[in-house]
């Protein structure tokens, strides 16, 4: 399996809830028939856009509780192949709310709960044991209370050891404490990537600071972790173009914009099609390309995470 081949990995899995309405209307009861509910998590919306694209894809997570089966059989409903470890915790559920009448979408988010004793070490064994069959890794999102500072910088530098690719879509402290490990792609969001390395820009919960002084901020941060760590910088922003830094310098790709009906999972969707792209000796911009495309595509379907 080991050629083009992928890893993925999210500790913190989810059953997405999608709701659209013709008219959202806050304070006041709102009815929909055009609803419907996934296996979701940035991991797996990763792994079903890179499955989507033809590609030898995993996926690992812990599951536990009693919507276990439930998980199990929607990943098997969209032929994800799956490995978890017992985490005793439940799955949580998140929800989009769509407003058609404005082309907006809402995420409610619940935090997930905290994983049961030994779930990191379980996680940790079936990750070793699993490496030497991918030439790959991706590890996406936030985790689940429980583990610990310590879990993501360990998956890199195993990873790294044996010589793999490894793309990163988190923040904080998983993804400052796994710089040391040289990262090949440093993949998250413009927001989190300004959480991490320049605070200062974030009011509340936006960037609070004008387009220019934003991409100069981020310009000096980026040639610094290049620097340093030698990991190229992929950011995406939404609608926006999207913002990249290697050792040719700074890139701001601009792509065909499209009518949105589901912007859910999209930022996965582009680190699915940039692996795929890069996997396939595309270059840099190339692969930008199409991880912007696959972005694209899902923004324009109800369902998040999925490219068709």
């Amino acid at each position: 399996m080991k050629d083009s081949s992928f890893l993925t990995i999210c500790m913190n899995p989810t059953l997405q809830k999608t709701l659209r309405f013709e008219q959202l209307t806050i304070d006041t009861v709102n009815r929909t028939d055009d609803y419907r509910m996934d296996a979701s998590g940035k991991g797996v919306n990763v792994t079903r856009v890179l499955t989507q694209l033809g590609k030898q894809c995993v996926h690992l997570t812990h599951l536990g509780g009693p919507l276990r089966s439930l998980f199990l059989e929607l990943c098997a409903d969209d032929g994800l192949s799956l490995e978890w470890v017992e985490s005793g915790s439940p799955i949580r559920f998140c929800y989009t709310l769509i407003n058609a009448a404005d082309h907006t979408v809402t995420e409610l988010v619940e935090e997930a709960g905290m994983v049961g004793e030994g779930t990191e070490e379980r996680l940790i064994q079936a990750y070793t044991d699993m490496l030497p069959n991918f030439s790959t890794v991706i590890i996406s999102g936030a985790k689940a209370a429980g583990y610990s500072d310590a879990l993501v910088p360990g998956l890199v530098k195993k990873a790294k050891d044996r010589g793999l690719s490894v793309i990163l879509d988190v923040r904080g402290k998983d993804l400052t404490g796994s710089l040391e490990y040289h990262a090949d792609i440093l993949k998250p969001n413009l927001y989190e990537f300004a959480q991490t390395f320049a605070p200062g820009l974030i009011l509340g919960n936006r960037i609070a600071a004008d387009e220019g002084t934003v991409k100069e901020q981020v310009k000096k941060a980026a040639l610094s972790l290049w620097e340093k760590y030698g990991s190229r910088i992929v950011l995406t922003r939404g609608a926006q173009p999207v913002w990249a830094f290697d050792g040719d310098g700074f890139h701001e790709y601009v792509f065909e914009t499209v009518k949105p009906v589901n912007t859910t999972g999209s930022g996965d969707a582009f680190t699915a099609g940039l692996a795929a792209g890069l996997s396939d000796s595309a270059s840099f911009a190339e692969a930008a390309a199409w991880g912007a495309r696959c972005g694209a595509l899902n923004a324009g379907l109800l369902k998040g995470g999925v490219i068709r």
